[in-house]
């Protein structure tokens, strides 16, 4: 690998030493806020550099974690890099006690007086923070209470670490046979031997998996039913109606959002159940089981090697703009991305924003169209935090999941739209478009589907239900059955898949994922369609980082997810690209 394709993380610290510095930095700055603990509400001064010492804290606290997280992703069996990203959480929770006092102590002041500061010329800049404390006033504890949560934040992680621990190190699963030879499968392997070509090898894996599973299902029903009683006994202290009310208000989302979605996407799973038909008739197979499903009918093999994909992500892309596309040639030629996989390296691909440096992109590149895909989504992320970042003080540089997933999408939609267009060969273009749709069912209707278990889960527990491993089994196999209807077979051994799905320890997460592909279709395809002052529009958007809420950000792009619109505008689209596929002979 060369240098220009791993990561510079001497842009983060020159070297360790540079790192430990920082710490103690931190670790001053972090005494220096507890110190402000009892005198915010005597004059505006004690605020102002209160907050000024927070946010100077978090920008060295950022850099730490970041430092100690990437380090260990290169190398997750280094010793070193392990102590060093445990001693970073560490310091995370140290974070989180040291500044608990804050919000409550704010809290417990008169309105009148925080509406005096909010109006306070010196609190400008804070203004927004304050404003959402008076609205979150109602859910938020006394100080002491607050300080009691912080302390257990790291104990009410433990289903998911042990979750996670148990699934990846410990669960194990039955070998096959593939032409011959027994192959070991694991949950990074499991979807490569899920799109084989051989019907065999395919049922061989799905029941080598969930045969696994069903064995420790009482075990992982545990875990999980764990996770959801913290996240409704918390909403309940906080004074939520429900886990799910305190989750999409979190987001800057809202409970309307959630509904129309469901609704939307109710309405119309004959569109998802049309597509798995059409996949079984270019299949050729008399009858299409889940573990089918997975198989592309148009794979086209390719070897695309570095240098053509970012040439590709590069011309797919300029549409947005010559700055957008000049700082993904920065990302490029500055050592932002790390490209390939190395042994003991992290799985997968993610984009991390780091405040004051710049985002970096973990990719796992194996030289396919996949992958060039991956670049134009995680650099979609990069994009985002870029603009907020250089844009917003670190208070207002994040964004929420709501809007996270959205500039990737794009990228990747106005990606897949280049390719398409370009692509002479026929059975080329054929795959390009397959892709597409298989990507908008995955994110769209599977993602969906995933939300509807979650929230039948959270109700029950809610209203005092007592639930087994087969009550999970159940709701989860119901919900396959609805979703595919008559153009699949509906495997048994599908009930026990709820149990490998990492995101359900993160409460009402994957919805997002359905709202974001909604929201980036109708970006995607306004911007497509040069809609005069429209990309200018987006890339602002980008920039406001999180200084409006998420749902209001979105409507500076012309989208509402409070309405149907965006879902009925993602299912159209999905059956266009159907039609357009179908059409070419």
């Amino acid at each position: 690998m060369r240098e220009q394709e791993q990561w510079n993380l001497r842009d983060i610290f020159e070297n360790r030493r540079a790192y430990e510095k920082e710490k103690q930095v931190c670790e001053k700055q972090l005494q220096k806020i507890k110190e402000k603990e009892g005198t915010l509400a005597q004059n505006v001064e004690n605020l102002e550099k209160c907050y000024v010492t927070y946010e100077n804290a978090l920008c060295s606290y950022e850099k730490i974690y970041s430092y100690a997280m990437l380090a260990y992703h290169l190398d997750m069996a280094n010793p070193e890099a392990i102590k060093l990203y445990q001693e970073a959480e560490n310091i995370g929770t140290k974070f989180s006690e040291m500044t608990a006092f804050i919000e409550p102590e704010l809290l417990e002041m008169e309105e009148e007086k925080v509406q005096e500061y909010i109006q306070n010329p010196a609190l400008q800049k804070y203004k927004r923070i304050l404003g959402k404390l008076l609205e979150e006033k109602q859910h938020t504890l006394s100080k002491k209470q607050e300080e009691m949560l912080a302390s257990y934040s790291e104990v009410f992680a433990g289903a998911e670490n042990t979750f996670d621990t148990f699934t990846n190190t410990e669960l194990k699963f039955k070998k096959i046979q593939v032409n011959g030879k027994e192959e070991e499968i694991t949950e990074a392997s499991y979807s490569t031997f899920l799109k084989s070509n051989q019907l065999k090898v395919r049922k061989k894996a799905f029941d080598s998996m969930y045969n696994a599973y069903q064995k420790v299902e009482n075990t992982i029903t545990q875990l999980y039913l764990t996770r959801v009683k913290e996240a409704t006994v918390t909403a309940k202290i906080r004074n939520y109606q429900s886990s799910l009310e305190k989750a999409v208000k979190e987001d800057d989302g809202s409970l309307l959002v959630y509904e129309k979605l469901l609704k939307v996407v109710r309405e119309n799973l004959k569109e998802n159940q049309e597509f798995m038909r059409w996949k079984k008739q270019l299949l050729s197979m008399e009858e299409m089981h889940l573990y089918d499903i997975y198989v592309n009918p148009l794979e086209e093999k390719d070897n695309i090697s570095f240098e053509e994909a970012k040439k590709e992500v590069l011309q797919g892309l300029s549409i947005l703009g010559k700055e957008y596309v000049q700082l993904l040639r920065m990302a490029f030629d500055n050592q932002w991305l790390d490209v390939y996989p190395k042994q003991n390296k992290r799985s997968g691909a993610y984009s991390m924003g780091v405040y004051g440096v710049h985002p970096y992109v973990l990719l796992n590149f194996m030289n396919t169209k996949r992958d060039v895909s991956t670049i134009a989504h995680e650099l979609g992320h990069s994009m985002h935090s870029y603009y907020a970042s250089h844009s917003q003080g670190i208070l207002d540089a994040n964004y929420t999941i709501m809007v996270a997933e959205v500039a990737s999408t794009v990228n990747e939609i106005l990606l897949a739209e280049y390719q398409i267009a370009k692509e002479a060969n026929k059975n080329k273009k054929q795959a390009l478009l397959y892709d597409l749709l298989e990507m908008i069912r995955t994110t769209f209707f599977r993602q969906t589907m995933f939300t509807e278990f979650e929230k039948q889960v959270h109700e029950r527990i809610e209203k005092g239900e007592m639930l087994s491993a087969q009550d999970l089994n159940n709701i989860y196999y119901q919900l396959n059955e609805d979703y595919f209807g008559k153009a699949v077979v509906v495997d048994k051994n599908i009930q026990y898949e709820w149990e490998r799905i990492p995101h359900f320890y993160t409460p009402f997460y994957v919805y997002k994922y359905a709202t974001g592909i909604s929201a980036a279709i109708t970006i995607a395809s306004n911007i497509l369609a040069q809609k005069q002052g429209y990309k200018e529009k987006y890339i602002d958007m980008l920039k406001q980082g999180c200084t409006k809420k998420s749902i209001e950000l979105l409507k500076m792009v012309d989208v509402d997810l409070e309405t149907e619109e965006p879902y009925k505008i993602t299912i159209q689209y999905f059956k266009e690209k159907m039609q357009q596929l179908e059409k070419i002979k």
